[in-house]
This record gives structure tokens, sequence and C-alpha cells, in this order.
């Protein structure tokens, strides 16, 4: 754990932050996405980031030195099994916060911090993530504009099929 900043804090004391920023951590692993403010998300990014580094490496060392700050074994478990292997082949930047507006009662700004995709480097790089996104966008679209059109262009064959039938059986 870092140590604790000087002058104002989240909570109380050192001590008090430390824990509450380790429970944190532990949510946003136990949950994939967590609510807070926008200053508990802002401190609780890097920690988290650090725990998952840890756990890429996935070695006795690294879970204990984790398991120091998170208590709860079940969650220590699920970093280095699941969370850990889907970030193997990315250097950085696991979560993402995003602002969210002012709470109710107190106005205080909230943001949503969660771990994000994991894509891989090449991906990343060659842009391979937006342009699947773009091309499921247009393709959905496509759908939706052929799907309008062979209902439009249903009627009017339809309405010509009985017209065409009657002009050959008059030529008959």
């Amino acid at each position: 754990m870092p140590k604790p900043a000087k002058g104002a804090r989240l909570g109380g004391s050192a001590a008090h932050e430390k824990l509450l920023l380790a429970n944190l951590a532990k949510s946003l692993f136990e949950h994939g996405k967590i609510t807070t403010t926008e200053a508990k998300a802002r401190r609780v990014r890097p920690i988290a980031e650090r725990f998952i580094t840890k756990a890429k490496k996935g070695d006795i060392h690294n879970r204990r030195l984790v398991l120091q700050s998170i208590t709860d074994k079940s969650v220590v478990h699920t970093l280095f099994t699941e969370i850990a292997p889907r970030y193997e082949n990315r250097p950085g930047g696991y979560t993402r916060i995003t602002k969210i507006g002012n709470r109710r009662g107190d106005n205080a700004p909230m943001a949503v911090i969660e771990l994000v995709e994991a894509l891989t480097v090449a991906q990343a790089a060659t842009g391979e993530a937006e342009a699947a996104t773009k091309r499921a966008v247009k393709e959905d679209a496509l759908k939706k504009d052929a799907s309008d059109e062979t209902v439009e262009d249903a009627k009017p064959v339809e309405d010509a099929k009985p017209a065409e039938a009657a002009d050959e059986s008059k030529d008959a």
C-alpha cells in the first residue's frame, strides 16, 4: 500500500484511509465496477492497477503481498485466476474512471471506476477493436435499411402481380 497522503485524508486517520482504499479495491475486483466519489476513485486506481500487476506475475510472493491488503482469500483467488489472465498482454491501464455527475444528498462529484475489457497490445495499436465496433454498427444499420427496403418493395410487387395475372388471362 502506498504511504498515506499528508494533509487532508479521505476518512479519518491514515490507517482508516489505508483500509478504505483496500476495501474499495476489493469491491472493484469482486464486482468489476463500483460507484464512488471522484476523489476515492482517483486514489484507488493506482492501488488496483498495482494489485493487477502483482497478480499478472502470479507467484506466491506477490500473492502474499496482495493478501496483506486484501484479506478476502476468495477475492484474491479471483484476481489471480480470472482477472490477471485477461490483462496478460496489456502493459497497463486496467481501470477506467467515468464521471457520472453529482450525488443528490450532498452534491459530491461521483464517478464509476471499472475494469476495462482486455485488449491485446496489437489490437489496441492497430485500432482493431474500434474497427470491429464500427463494422458491427455499420452491419446493423445495413440490416435495418435492408429490412426496411424489403418491406417497402414487397408491397408494390404484390400489388403488381394480380394486375399482371389479369393481363395474362385476357391475352389467353
